[in-house]
């Protein structure tokens, strides 16, 4: 047991045997910390998908940056119709203000609201611009968000239900753009858009009689 013990006391401790350890590594030209930790660098190159690739317009529609500028207004007036309710109820505590007018503003505020939800819901699916990629398999649909900036959403063109399969006529002032899967529904107008590319547009949502 005393020669187990001084034979334990005389041998090289943690750090001889790092020092060996790190001696060993450099002699052989490698640095021991690239095994700790090491991976291949993470890949900075986008994956391919509809946001890389080209698309030809086929339609546009010159009067959605007004159908945008009207959002804006629309919720900015609905905003300040609404923070008028406060103060109008404090009027109302302190009788500076009579029942009659505080139902009014509340109608004014609940109209402007409901006024505001019914314009969002059609100014978000109407079509601004119409995109085809060139391999004639994705569509995108340039349209407006709830703030009244714009935003693509891409659609397979396989999903697209084209305009002669549906119940709408071109004629009509304003024409659905719908998709088998039910996900989105936009609103498309050939009265007052422009056509830019008829052979892709023909292609994605069939022969229309204004188009010939």
């Amino acid at each position: 047991m005393a020669a187990f013990l001084r034979a334990v006391a005389l041998s090289p401790g943690p750090a001889a045997w790092g020092r060996r350890l790190h001696r060993l590594c450099c002699c052989g030209g490698q640095d021991p910390r690239r095994w700790v930790g090491s991976g291949p660098p993470p890949s900075r190159e986008k994956p391919p998908g509809p946001e890389t690739e080209k698309f030809q317009m086929v339609y546009r529609f010159d009067a959605i940056k007004a159908f945008g500028y009207l959002s804006r207004l629309k919720v900015a007036q609905t905003a300040l119709t609404v923070a008028a309710l406060p103060p109008g109820l404090y009027c109302y505590s302190q009788d500076l203000m009579p029942f009659s007018s505080l139902c009014l503003a509340g109608g004014v505020a609940g109209f402007a609201l409901a006024m505001l939800c019914w314009m969002s819901h059609f100014f978000r699916r109407l079509v601004g611009i119409l995109y085809v990629n060139e391999a004639g398999t994705v569509l995108r649909v340039a349209h407006l968000t709830f703030w009244g900036r714009r935003q693509d959403t891409y659609c397979p063109v396989a999903d697209v239900i084209p305009v002669t399969e549906s119940p709408d006529w071109p004629q009509e002032l304003f024409v659905r753009i719908q998709q088998y899967s039910g996900k989105q529904t936009f609103y498309l107008t050939l009265r007052y858009g422009r056509v830019l590319d008829q052979e892709r547009f023909t292609q994605v949502f069939g022969m229309l009689r204004t188009l010939k």
